[in-house]
């Protein structure tokens, strides 16, 4: 396993996720709610876990929207034969010209490699999805998964180590996500319509539920509490850390470790489908090893 790279050093304010009834200490009736099924989110001391079954999957969301920074998670996710269910953690604006950041976690059949998904949606515009095997068991013990959004780039990261870079393009002529406060968001939800081998593998409903955990959510980020307030994280008025180059573009050991992952771990990639795009995005044109 590659060496985990590591960002320079940051306050970070830390928040244990909970749903319905808080734990002691949590913040969730400031920071976050159930998004729907609250029934199926169940806070266990520091750990929130997200239940699928045949009747409801789960999801929560922060109460707060934000523009640029970075958002963490740790996660471990559904153990045994997943197939059919997806695991989400993901940012988001509203509106059917929204932006969105996603990670999608797809379940499988015992034994076989998780595969994560990750996708960008500008002004409602999505379709740019790279898949690849995760090099460990993300069912065992918590990862943490996270996205660092600056006006320069978006950087998607698992334990830290960069797995996609979607840089802002704008002097090619390439709309970039920086003008929508967006939410964060988790879920858990059977897909098998298309999430395990292209859907031919169905949920098992004799292993339910499915259950997805969650704890140590970390947001340092520009919140937004209404639209009049997306002036201030321009950094315009203040500059904030995300802004410094030394953050917003990767190191030198964060670019072989993203080439390792990609020579490695990466098993599908948009920019090289050419039976859904005959012609090649004009971002992949630009960046292609990206």
């Amino acid at each position: 396993m590659v060496g985990m790279g590591w960002f320079m050093c940051m306050m970070m304010m830390v928040c244990v996720v909970s749903c319905g009834e808080a734990a002691p200490g949590a913040k969730f009736e400031e920071l976050y709610r159930s998004s729907w099924a609250m029934d199926h989110c169940v806070n266990d001391g520091e750990v929130t876990k997200l239940k699928l079954d045949n009747s409801s999957g789960a999801g929560f969301e922060s109460r707060s929207k934000y523009l640029f920074g970075k958002v963490s998670i740790q996660i471990k996710l559904v153990e045994g034969d997943s197939a059919g269910t997806v695991t989400a953690f993901y940012m988001s604006s509203e509106g059917s010209n929204h932006n969105e950041f996603d990670f999608e976690f797809l379940g499988n059949t015992t034994g076989e490699p998780y595969i994560v998904q990750t996708n960008v949606y500008v002004n409602g515009v999505g379709n740019r999805e790279q898949r690849l095997n995760l090099w460990f068991d993300p069912t065992t013990e918590f990862h943490t998964y996270s996205i660092l959004w600056s006006k320069r780039s978006v950087v998607f990261m698992v334990d830290e180590t960069p797995i996609r870079v979607h840089k802002n393009l704008e002097d090619k002529g390439i709309p970039f996500a920086k003008d929508q406060a967006m939410g964060v968001y988790s879920s858990i939800w059977n897909a098998d319509d298309w999430a395990t081998q292209g859907g031919l593998v169905k949920t098992d409903w004799s292993h339910a539920p499915f259950i997805a955990s969650y704890k140590d959510f970390k947001i340092d980020a520009c919140e937004v509490p209404t639209t009049a307030d997306l002036s201030k994280c321009s950094g315009e008025e203040q500059r904030f850390w995300w802004d410094e180059p030394t953050v917003s573009e990767l190191s030198l050991h964060q670019n072989h470790q993203l080439i390792w992952v990609r020579a490695n771990h990466m098993i599908y990639d948009y920019c090289f489908d050419a039976a859904r795009f005959p012609v090649t995005p004009l971002e992949c044109q630009h960046h292609r090893h990206l």
